[in-house]
């Protein structure tokens, strides 16, 4: 199959960079309207602009606030359109200069932060300035993250809008941490590649028609999927300046970008033959005085390298760019199928371990699985939900725009605990007498497959101990293509001393946004099979087995229902403590050959 590899480049011409009002190295504070900070910042954004077309990419000029005050700036703008194609469309970031400052008598930026009141009038503002200044309104938009209100706003107000950067992937507590608790960016949950945005909330994907929000959404950068997840994301993307702040080079040269890059392109073998990426850099990371430990000559190599290897690409075929308006239209064509699946089975580039990811998701759902963990589920969002998630000043959530798991082994701990209480994990334990195996301790790679629609995982075969001989098995998974489950199977491909086994497919869940846990009453457990049994959740540490059916969790907190139930297996439910405010759902049965098939499936609570 080939690969249509398509390359977003965005640049942002900023009259008020990024991080600009600061003290400098030689001790004297950029104010936001400085001449000589303004020509600087223009400067960068010419290089940045001449850099790719030297290569011969067109760009998308995303228009500032600031900048739209600027004739040059216009001028330049109109310029470019006309002679390389380059789009001119409007961003929402690079709000502040003195000009906003005045008008709306704060320093807050972020436009998702804002009063719905307030989104509104600065969005008619900026778009009103730009039909202003260029005699037509942008088909593009953007910032860090646009909230299913202001998305929904734009594209009534204004239709021809088709393509919005949305959101940052995996942007929340860890950058938080790694910049002292002061970066307020909380948007973990979402998509890592382009999407169309659901109505409801702008981190999932649209399930029909009538939820499509209408624009086609990409994130801000692209980042890696495991370095991102597992660290810091705002050291692993598509920004050549985020890899330096990283310190991911040596000599000058970053080979991982280069990677990351080459990454991307074989995921096309998963997503049917399209891969994407999407690279944005404004003026203030090619700062003159240099940027973290890196002097501006590095900073201004890596921008050259990043652009002259898209350049090289397209050159020999292997690339397409494309602005954001003909993006939108690209995906549109190629994507009419609402439930087709985003698909990532991510190789480690950082540190060249065997470590494997297989990032899912559709409008039912958003999973991880680590095949340096057997394939044990590290990740879990219900989409099916449809969590309507109001964000900013007036709505009692003023930043935190993070869609909430079921399962995240960073968060809330994964196998690997303090304590003897589990971590949110989907895995499987085998067991002979005393003994227990838990797939989550053997390491393993997958391959990725087609079968009926169908996203299929399969484990290498990997053998399972006991005192009294070995098995040799297999894991499948298959995510069923609209209908919010997956499929697990546990395959006994040897038992040469016909050992009967008792095979136990569990998964470990709770819910939250960040790491600390919150009130789990009202969480309700239950077995359905030959009878029902239900317990609300009090944190008395019960359990509930039955001999054949299903068992399930109600978590009113994120309106979900979660299932997990199997072909002749026997279903327990079990309650967590205070100290390990979880909950466990087991699929479990006893066999010497053959398949333990379970399933997980997420549904709406109501």
């Amino acid at each position: 199959m080939k690969t249509d590899f398509v390359l977003t480049l965005i640049h942002r011409p900023e009259m008020a960079p990024e991080y600009a009002q600061k003290i400098t190295q030689s001790g004297k504070k950029d104010e936001l309207g400085d001449d000589s900070l303004l020509d600087e910042s223009l400067q960068i954004f010419l290089f940045q602009q001449e850099t790719a077309h030297k290569n011969g990419l067109k760009t998308t000029i995303e228009m500032t606030y600031a900048s739209l005050f600027s004739d040059e700036v216009v001028g330049l703008a109109k310029e470019h359109h006309e002679k390389y194609g380059d789009e001119i469309a409007l961003t929402l970031l690079g709000l502040p200069c003195p000009q906003f400052e005045e008008k709306y008598k704060t320093k807050d930026f972020c436009i998702w932060m804002f009063s719905n009141e307030d989104k509104m009038a600065i969005v008619d503002d900026c778009f009103e300035f730009f039909k202003r200044r260029f005699g037509f309104y942008p088909a593009s938009t953007g910032s860090y993250y646009l909230d299913a209100f202001t998305i929904n706003y734009i594209k009534e107000k204004y239709p021809m809008v088709k393509c919005a950067v949305a959101t940052c992937f995996e942007e929340g507590v860890k950058a938080y941490h790694t910049t002292n608790n002061s970066w307020y960016t909380f948007m973990d949950g979402g998509p890592w590649a382009p999407w169309i945005p659901s109505k409801v909330n702008s981190a999932m994907p649209a399930s029909d028609k009538s939820d499509d929000s209408g624009i086609v959404a990409i994130p801000h950068l692209s980042r890696d999927p495991m370095a991102c997840f597992d660290g810091n994301g705002s050291n692993f993307g598509t920004h050549p300046q985020n890899v330096l702040r990283g310190m991911i080079y040596e000599d000058n040269e970053l080979p991982y970008f280069f990677n990351l890059v080459d990454m991307f392109i074989q995921q096309g073998k998963y997503n049917d033959g399209h891969a994407y990426n999407m690279m944005f850099v404004g003026p203030g990371w090619l700062n003159k005085l240099g940027r973290w430990e890196a002097p501006y000559e590095l900073l201004k190599k890596s921008y050259e390298d990043a652009l002259a290897y898209y350049g090289k690409l397209k050159k020999e075929g292997r690339l397409r760019d494309m602005t954001m308006e003909e993006y939108a239209d690209y995906y549109r064509a190629e994507h009419p199928d609402y439930n087709t699946p985003e698909v990532a089975l991510w190789q480690d580039i950082l540190y060249g371990s065997q470590k494997q990811y297989l990032w899912y998701y559709d409008p039912f759902l958003r999973c991880c699985l680590d095949f340096n963990q057997g394939g044990a589920m590290i990740d879990l969002r219900n989409y099916a939900a449809k969590l309507d998630i109001p964000v900013g000043i007036g709505t009692g959530n003023a930043y935190n725009a993070s869609y909430p798991y079921i399962i995240q082994a960073n968060y809330r701990a994964g196998y690997f605990t303090h304590y003897a209480g589990q971590g949110t994990l989907k895995s499987c334990r085998i067991k002979y007498g005393n003994e227990i195996a838990d797939l989550a301790l053997v390491r393993t790679m997958a391959t990725y497959s087609k079968v009926d629609g169908n996203t299929v995982a399969t484990t290498d075969p990997f053998e399972i101990k006991f005192s009294a001989g070995s098995l040799k098995m297999q894991s499948r998974f298959t995510f069923i293509k609209g209908e919010g489950k997956i499929i697990f199977e546990r395959i006994i491909l040897e038992n040469p001393n016909n050992l009967e086994v008792e095979i136990e497919d569990y998964l470990v869940g709770t819910y939250g946004k960040e790491e600390y846990s919150l009130d789990m009453t009202g969480i309700t457990l239950g077995i359905d099979g030959a009878s029902k049994v239900e317990i609300p959740y009090l944190y008395k540490n019960r359990k509930l087995e039955g001999k054949n059916g299903i068992s399930y969790a109600k978590v009113p907190q994120i309106d979900t229902y979660i299932e997990v139930g199997g072909d002749d297996t026997a279903p327990v439910a079990e309650e967590g403590i205070a100290f390990s405010p979880m909950f466990g759902l087991i699929a479990k049965k006893k066999c010497s050959k053959g398949v333990l098939k379970s399933w997980l499936k997420l549904r709406k609570g109501n």
